[in-house]
């Protein structure tokens, strides 16, 4: 666990680096893609992260997110939706942080710390 100083902008400006928020998103598929088919089932959506939405086997929230980020329908996230439906996550979380700086614990998988490594790579690094 770490602990860092966040804002809004620690967020949105990880997500706006396509680079680097395209190798989340793809990690982040990876690690929930339990059976390598290349598509996420509402199984695999609950198991990776489900905690995270509260989703459960007979969640409205599941149901509704698939509606949204389903483009296709076929019951599954593909890695475009799943960027799309990790992209509409990001910005709501820094919504939700809002510009105050703010502390936070971040656990090494958690959905921020590469939002907080990016910031901390982007300072470090020469102009």
């Amino acid at each position: 666990m770490s602990v860092a100083v966040v804002n809004s902008s620690t967020v949105t400006e990880f997500v706006k680096d396509t680079a680097k928020f395209d190798g989340f998103v793809n990690e982040w598929f990876a690690m929930i893609d339990k059976n390598g088919d290349g598509k996420l089932s509402r199984d695999e959506i609950r198991g990776g992260f489900g905690m995270f939405l509260a989703l459960d086997s007979e969640s409205q929230p599941q149901e509704e997110m698939f509606k949204r980020f389903d483009e296709d329908g076929n019951g599954a996230l593909d890695l475009k939706e799943f960027k799309s439906l990790m992209t509409e996550i990001m910005h709501a979380v820094a919504r939700g942080i809002g510009g105050s700086p703010i502390i936070v614990v971040l656990g090494k998988d958690s959905l921020l710390i590469k939002a907080v490594q990016h910031e901390l790579a982007t300072r470090s690094s020469p102009s």
